[in-house]
């Protein structure tokens, strides 16, 4: 499965559990400009929870989608400011 999305980069954190893809997400939106887009990819079920938590108490960045591909969660985070 495939989003429509104009990523600027992507982050592979298979594998990783709590806390691990919220931090590695964090780390990697610093490093984009205004308007980027980047994807995370994911096998942490939690980590829908979890990034979308995240997004939504950090100024800065905007949760644009999360699809579930059979194991993998792919998360897209867009950099606003």
């Amino acid at each position: 499965m495939s989003a429509e999305f104009d990523t600027a980069e992507t982050l592979d954190v298979k594998g990783a559990s709590c806390p691990m893809p919220v931090l590695k997400t964090k780390s990697a939106t610093d490093g984009l400009d205004p308007g980027d887009i980047l994807e995370v990819l994911a096998t942490d079920s939690g980590s829908m929870s979890d990034i979308d938590g995240w997004a939504s108490g950090t100024g800065g960045v905007e949760l644009v989608d999360q699809i579930e591909d059979g194991d993998v969660y792919r998360h897209y985070i867009r950099k606003t400011e």
